[in-house]
């Protein structure tokens, strides 16, 4: 991906103007924190404590993996860091903003401005194509210009489906479904991007293509917290957390 002109290609961060890949400053600034963060869930006459005082940090260009058996908390504490859900008790801060407290319709404002999101089963749309696909977080956000559905298209050829913009999902394979869904998470310049088993519905092969990406719009400054029960998977992190049994186990950046 060292070619400028090859699709896939991803533009380093620099002092520029914000590009498609995006531009957030300063340098290695907080986007994130969770202080003393708690979970519970009431089943029944039974209390089921997710996640159990959990604090963290996650700075601009950060590349974390959080991994732990089922029931260890990560996909919980993803939720939280996606505006998903409510914490139980405790503070998320999200980009200057504490969002702990937050209505649902205050949380989807902070979803579509700060984060994007990337799931194993891709979540498309199927009667849209690769392009209106993309689009779908700009609906949210009501721009419907011009140059917004060329931004999406741009993307799309950033990841290497310039010769399917109009391809309905059933059309593509799954590493360009998640192709499209890794353009779509891009295309309201997030500040940080979600990602929940990127490569859980993939062959090895096309999963290491996916990661290959994802560590390509890190090395570009994207600020990437992914969920992962896979090693060689968690290996494209720089850093590593396991959770278990609701609370941080280890927390190691290589």
């Amino acid at each position: 991906m060292n070619d400028p002109a090859a699709p896939g290609h991803i533009p380093p961060q620099t002092g520029a103007p914000a590009t498609d890949v995006g531009q957030l400053a300063p340098a290695r600034k907080v986007v994130a924190r969770v202080i003393d963060l708690h979970k519970d869930y009431v089943l029944g006459r039974n209390v089921v404590h997710a996640l159990r005082g959990i604090t963290l940090e996650f700075r601009q260009g950060d590349f974390v993996a959080i991994m732990g058996a089922s029931g260890s908390g990560k996909s919980t504490l993803l939720n939280l860091l996606g505006c998903l859900d409510k914490p139980t008790s405790g503070r998320y801060i999200l980009a200057g903003h504490d969002v702990s407290r937050l209505d649902d319709y205050a949380l989807s404002k902070m979803r579509s401005r700060y984060l994007g999101f990337i799931f194993q089963s891709y979540n498309l749309i199927p009667q849209l194509s690769v392009v209106e696909n993309i689009e779908v977080p700009l609906q949210y956000l009501g721009d419907d210009s011009p140059a917004a559905h060329q931004r999406c298209i741009r993307l799309a050829r950033l990841v290497g489906l310039g010769d399917r913009l109009h391809h309905r999902p059933t059309e593509l394979s799954g590493g360009q479904q998640q192709r499209v869904a890794i353009a779509r998470a891009l295309v309201n310049n997030p500040h940080i991007i979600l990602a929940d088993e990127p490569t859980g519905n993939l062959d090895s092969a096309t999963g290491q293509e996916i990661m290959a990406l994802l560590a390509a719009l890190n090395r570009a400054g994207r600020t990437i917290i992914m969920v992962t029960h896979e090693a060689d998977i968690a290996a494209y992190a720089h850093r590593v957390i396991r959770l278990r049994d609701g609370r941080i186990e280890d927390d190691r950046t290589r």
